[in-house]
């Protein structure tokens, strides 16, 4: 999480981070809904249901698909070359014998995957289903896939626009889903790098004779409803009106923006779990993952047995272009692993109180990311461990969304103590991320100040700092 990694500042890493974990929540939000009637956008919440045995918060086959791209790049794979594409066609075909459920098209295609031609043999049966000489329509299949692509491809435009067609045609021949792809994957390159929504920024890298028609559309979703276009957002023209719609019907004021227009895409129905996903794309590269609600985040999982903490160290790998550290900094450990002074039933320190855990400690709640080898021990379930995304930085831009994380944090805290749970609220050393949320609970649950809390924790942590950007935020509160 450190700035300017490969360029990149800590709020676009943020945004980075979040156009894959926003899909991921994106698409396990919308599964539940699909092709059902549609629901109240404030009654939207994680549920089982889909088109398979899907259980609540589990994503669906567009995440599933994305994955394999994002693992590829995660161990350094240039997914432009022959080898890259046919490892992507292999792990699907993998994915693939044992799927839940799987698009129509994707289905044809992947039935066809010949071992010793690859993703060859792919390409040659998309062509007969869904190509440029057929009247079959573009379906939504391969743009709900895409999102890896952007990251791999950040800096280069014109590369991430040649290979987002290029895995587009491996299961879908329509030039316009090509199109659809590479149009959407450079708005979210767009919305990480200059945090703004412009659609309409990728239009001059598509053919000249396709960008009026993409205008038209374009405009059409501004002035229509997200309603107008659900019914058939089956295929990828529709879907994308369904979604620009939505993020346009909804005020852009703040990083709540990225909820509500998930909750509007959601209730707008038809194939809901595919615009869940794209949507939660755009929307997380535009505000970041620090903008996800943690409730969902917490919930969502899914193929190949992971979760978001496995999605954010994937994305990770990728920006950072080398495995997930064994650890992250140095941690002193002198900082004690203290009581909280309003709730006993939570804990604070540093990663090092991780190993062992406190007594009876049995929930986990991050604020910095941790080491294959500074996990918790003993260990806890997934959904009893929640990363939150802060930057302990003296900057202010490092945390854009400062305001709606410490709200959220607060509030999860106090969801799981309303749940029964012990929990060990941690940042790297305990000395400044850990307190500052600790004050911030005190001050929810207690009849106290934020800043009266700090002082009761320096009583038994004297070396705890707050930096000053978390300071000055205590004394707003």
């Amino acid at each position: 999480m450190n700035p300017n990694v490969d360029g990149l500042t800590a709020a676009q890493q943020d945004r980075a981070t979040g156009a894959m974990v926003g899909m991921a929540v994106g698409n396990a939000l919308g599964n539940g809904y699909a092709f059902e009637p549609p629901p109240d956008p404030d009654r939207v919440k994680m549920r089982v249901g889909g088109l398979g045995p899907y259980g609540a918060g589990e994503w669906a086959d567009d995440m599933d698909m994305a994955l394999p791209l994002l693992e590829m790049l995660a161990v350094g794979t240039d997914l432009a070359t022959d080898a890259g594409q046919d490892a992507v066609a292999a792990r699907w075909a993998q994915w693939f014998s044992t799927a839940k459920d799987v698009a129509p098209i994707v289905t044809k295609v992947l039935s066809a995957y010949d071992p010793a031609v690859g993703a060859e043999s792919l390409r040659r049966e998309a062509r007969q289903y869904q190509g440029p000489d057929t009247t079959s329509p573009a379906g939504n299949a391969s743009l709900m896939r895409t999102t890896p692509l952007t990251l791999g491809y950040l800096h280069d435009p014109d590369q991430l626009t040649a290979v987002s067609q290029l895995y587009s045609g491996l299961t879908h021949g329509s030039p316009q889903a090509a199109q659809a792809c590479a149009l959407w994957n450079l708005a979210q390159r767009n919305a990480i790098l200059y945090g703004r929504f412009d659609l309409s920024a990728g239009l001059p890298w598509l053919p000249e004779a396709s960008q009026s028609g993409w205008e038209q559309l374009i405009t059409r979703a501004e002035i229509g409803l997200p309603q107008d276009f659900a019914l058939h957002n089956g295929l990828v023209t529709h879907l994308i009106q369904t979604v620009w719609s939505a993020i346009n019907n909804v005020d852009d004021d703040g990083p709540e923006h990225f909820e509500r227009t998930l909750r509007l895409v959601i209730s707008a129905g038809g194939d809901t779990g595919t615009a869940g996903a794209i949507a939660g794309g755009l929307l997380g590269a535009r505000w970041g993952v620090s903008a996800i609600p943690l409730q969902w985040r917490r919930q969502v999982h899914g193929w190949p047995g992971i979760g978001d903490i496995d999605v954010v160290r994937l994305v990770w790998q990728v920006l950072h272009r080398q495995p997930w550290p064994a650890l992250f900094g140095e941690d002193p450990g002198d900082v004690p692993v203290i009581q909280h002074p309003v709730d006993p039933g939570v804990y604070l320190g540093g990663a090092a109180g991780l190993r062992p855990l406190p007594a009876g400690v049995d929930t986990i709640m991050s604020l910095h990311p941790l080491g294959s080898d500074q996990m918790p021990v003993p260990g806890v379930a997934s959904t009893s461990h929640i990363n939150v995304w802060l930057i302990d930085s003296s900057q202010p831009d490092d945390n854009p969304n400062l305001g709606l994380v410490a709200d959220q944090a607060v509030r999860m805290l106090a969801d799981l103590r309303g749940e029964g749970s012990t929990v060990y609220l941690h940042g790297l050393d305990g000395r400044s991320s850990a307190p500052f949320i600790a004050a911030l609970y005190g001050a929810r649950v207690g009849r106290v100040t934020a800043l009266e809390v700090l002082d009761a924790i320096a009583e038994s942590a004297p070396t705890i700092a707050p930096n000053p950007v978390f300071t000055a935020y205590l004394r707003t509160v």
